[in-house]
């Protein structure tokens, strides 16, 4: 396994038997703050898939979820408006073999919420993947969590991973119940930073990846050694989650 020099985290690489993959999760504000700053911070994290949240949803949405990707080196895998705000982007590593968003029940005078959700293939690994932003209400947030574990169990797949905005703090009902059902990145294997809001005051970690158990987790938390302290507080109002799992071929 291959790991950078100065910050430990490990490379994406193919071994026998596994894949070692790098998953980013990040809300990044519709775009609305440094544009530049946020593709120098996604691409000092060189990941192979990229959970977004808030993605832009109107005026020319697909325009800047294209730019986004070219700036970043990826291509933009699903989600966007189509799934009221979660997107997946990727690198030329992964063949996506299907994409789908969802849209999950309105409650009335609540923002709509969904899931973009994708399989793929990177290095012979076979993935499941579901971004997800859940709701600011706690009886919402419960049920979606509850969606999730139900839509990552319906995929057909034997390893997948889910990250996102939980709105939620550890110890919470929705992240516990996410967390009941599957691994915990950082809690696993903690590195770099813990709290993901607010890049001007990190108090609280209300942003997670999580993975099925079959997934072991190599490395996971706020990318602080990789990433320019003026970039992240320009980029957007969360600071993003990035982890290194290794993935089996089989």
């Amino acid at each position: 396994m291959t790991t950078h020099p100065a910050d430990g985290m490990p490379a994406s690489a193919t071994e026998n038997g596994s894949a070692v993959i790098r998953v980013l999760s990040y809300n990044i504000r519709s775009m609305r703050d440094d544009n530049a700053a946020l593709a120098r911070v996604i691409r000092a994290c060189a990941p192979d898939l990229v959970l977004i949240q808030e993605a832009p949803r109107f005026f020319r949405w697909r325009k800047a979820a294209a730019r986004l990707a070219a700036a970043t080196d990826l291509v933009v895998l699903g989600g966007g408006a189509t799934a009221a705000g979660p997107m997946l982007l990727c690198s030329l590593r992964a063949t996506v073999e299907r994409t789908e968003d969802v849209l999950l029940p309105l409650t009335p005078g609540l923002h709509r919420r969904g899931f973009a959700t994708a399989v793929v293939r990177i290095g012979g690994a076979r993935i499941g993947v579901l971004s997800a932003h859940l709701s600011l209400q706690e009886a919402e947030r419960y049920e979606q969590a509850g969606a999730l574990l139900d839509r990552l169990a319906g995929m057909g797949v034997d390893h997948a991973i889910a990250g996102g905005d939980l709105n939620e703090r550890p110890g919470g009902r929705g992240f516990t119940r996410l967390s009941a059902g599957l691994r915990d990145c950082w809690e696993v294997a903690p590195w770099g930073g813990e709290f993901t809001s607010t890049p001007g005051d990190p108090h609280q970690r209300i942003d997670a990846i999580f993975t099925t158990p079959g997934v072991e987790v190599l490395a996971c938390g706020v990318p602080l050694p990789l990433t320019r302290p003026d970039d992240l507080l320009s980029a957007t109002d969360h600071l993003p989650v990035l982890a290194a799992l290794r993935v089996p071929t089989r």
